[in-house]
């Protein structure tokens, strides 16, 4: 097992139920596993999961996170519209305030957000799961 993987907290999403998968396909999350887990090494607490949009990706750039241009070297591909990804939650929460946050996957989104994102704010972006449509 590597040490980073050791050290990551495998934990629960906000509603305080075992974490779904964010997103395989780019593959996501500090850890690169799929899901927004984190640990003492995740400074950046990636842990919302966001399904990004064109007005998210926008502004996230603007603000100096540019998730869109593709960084072959890291195996980074580049976000579009319509990804699911692990976002910081204080880059989000900025995203927020600047008027463009993206819709957010309670599911994959660990309980480490709540520390910096109130979950009032979390749920008023939330996906519906296809199961209850």
């Amino acid at each position: 097992m590597l040490e980073a993987e050791s050290a990551k907290s495998v934990g629960k999403n906000v509603l305080g139920q075992p974490l779904a998968v964010c997103g395989c396909s780019p593959m996501t999350g500090f850890f690169r596993d799929g899901c927004c887990n984190t640990g003492p090494a995740d400074l950046g607490v990636h842990t919302i999961c966001c399904v990004v949009d064109e007005s998210f990706l926008a502004a996230s750039k603007a603000l100096g996170n540019d998730l869109s241009t593709p960084m072959p070297h890291y195996g980074f591909s580049g976000l579009k519209p319509g990804d699911r990804w692990c976002v910081c939650a204080a880059r989000w929460l900025q995203v927020q305030q600047a008027g463009a946050a993206c819709p957010v996957v309670l599911e994959a989104t660990h309980e480490n957000t709540l520390k910096i994102v109130p979950f009032e704010l979390l749920i008023q972006y939330a996906v519906i799961p296809d199961q209850l449509h």
